[in-house]
């Protein structure tokens, strides 16, 4: 859903960089929204798309002027030093101008306001559009003071290797990660296939830390899996909300559905999100109609979004699997489905990313911001934002459980559309 506000960037370089004054914070590289699944994520590509995105209104008042001049006086002082005195000459004015940029989001306080460099954007579109990207195959929240996999994606080397949800990484080839951008850390696991990498890893219920090798791969993030379950249960498990999720998801649901299944489970745990457009397709194919969401502005408007109609599984009995891993895009699509009385949530509560951003890249190739400009609510107007959705029928999952290969969220699912 392309945003239709877009947020100022000049169109000189000179002025993009007295615009970093305001957020000369650092040079670090700018965060992607974790869970933006890092996604994560919240989730964008060259279309200046958003994670989760909306029209912002006009709020009718204009800013306050700001004597920019007067303003920008200690950036140029602080610049000048660091071009005159600084050890290692010369300096690299473009990484100067990044790091600005990251510092003056940073400096919001908003974990899903963020600057993606160049290559952090093109790595990121490529995992949400189901392109290839080097690394080690696992979503991650980068918003912690560690990060942490979310997940390992399917048959990836971080699964080959035994990494699970919830471990932490401490250090990375011996190099320790306590105080380090989430970004940067999420930058150096990133690296040439065929590459090995170290990471320690802190896990909960393990006394010590250990390092975990892993050897980095070209990786394409799967989009969707679909299969049958029991002989009479159709199971779908969506991965990310990306620009082929709602084709493969129609495609999924007109084989299911033509084996005559007596329920659907649709499984997004550990789904960070992804687009807003695909959000509002996948709960078409299950609510018939009335509204999905709304967004809610700070000048207290809000836009609605309603069920699109043709969907091909409306009527049959649903349950949706979801976890801490499920965010934004998945939150919006779980929220419809049991505010409508559509269907019931299986398993633990979830992320609580209730925040929207647009997405815009920035002149001369020099990456791309994502700015929260609202919230957004459940059709029985539940703001869920740090709060998650608690589902219908809360299940865990114990170590005990992945040891074993069990699956007792997914287990209780098929027994209540078994009815048993």
């Amino acid at each position: 859903m392309k945003s239709n506000r877009l947020y100022g960037v000049l169109l000189s370089l000179m002025v993009l960089v007295l615009l970093c004054v305001a957020f000369f914070g650092g040079f670090v590289a700018g965060r992607i929204d974790p869970a933006e699944a890092s996604a994560l994520f919240l989730n964008i590509g060259a279309r200046t798309q958003a994670l989760v995105t909306g029209v912002v209104p006009d709020s009718g008042s204009s800013p306050k002027p700001v004597d920019r001049n007067t303003l920008f006086l200690p950036f140029w002082q602080a610049w000048d030093l660091v071009h005159k005195s600084y050890v290692d000459q010369p300096v690299d004015d473009v990484a100067l101008m990044r790091g600005a940029i990251s510092g003056m989001l940073n400096a919001l306080g908003d974990e899903h306001t963020s600057y993606l460099d160049p290559d952090l954007m093109q790595k990121f579109n490529a995992q949400l559009n189901g392109e290839a990207y080097e690394g080690i195959g696992a979503w991650v929240d980068i918003s912690g003071d560690y990060l942490k996999i979310i997940s390992p994606m399917p048959d990836s080397p971080a699964e080959k290797a035994g990494l699970k949800p919830g471990d932490q990484v401490i250090a990375i080839d011996g190099q320790d990660m306590t105080g380090i951008d989430g970004d940067m850390v999420r930058k150096k696991v990133l690296g040439p296939e065929g590459s090995k990498v170290t990471l320690t890893i802190r896990r909960e219920g393990v006394d010590q830390p250990f390092d975990v090798v892993v050897t980095r791969a070209s990786i394409v993030t799967p989009t969707i899996e679909s299969k049958m379950v029991d002989n009479q249960i159709g199971y779908i498990r969506l991965y990310t909300f990306g620009d082929s999720t709602g084709n493969d998801l129609r495609k999924a649901l007109t084989s299911l559905m033509a084996q005559n299944p007596k329920g659907l489970v649709v499984d997004l745990r550990y789904n960070g999100g992804g687009y807003l457009k695909t959000a509002i397709d996948v709960a078409s194919e299950f609510i018939p109609d009335g509204v999905i969401l709304y967004e809610q502005y700070g000048d207290g408007s809000r836009q609605t979004y309603k069920a699109e109609p043709g969907g091909l599984a409306t009527n049959i009995p649903l349950v949706v699997l979801v976890n801490e891993g499920s965010a934004s895009a998945s939150e919006i699509v779980s929220g419809a489905i049991q505010d409508r009385g559509r269907g019931k949530l299986v398993g633990v509560t979830t992320y609580g990313k209730g925040s929207v951003q647009t997405v815009e890249q920035l002149v001369n190739n020099q990456g791309e911001v994502r700015v929260t400009i609202a919230r957004w609510l459940t059709p029985n107007e539940r703001q869920i934002n740090k709060k998650g959705l608690t589902p219908d029928i809360v299940v865990n999952i114990t170590d005990a459980d992945r040891q074993a290969n069990r699956d007792p969220q997914l287990d209780a699912a098929v027994n209540l559309l078994l009815g048993k």
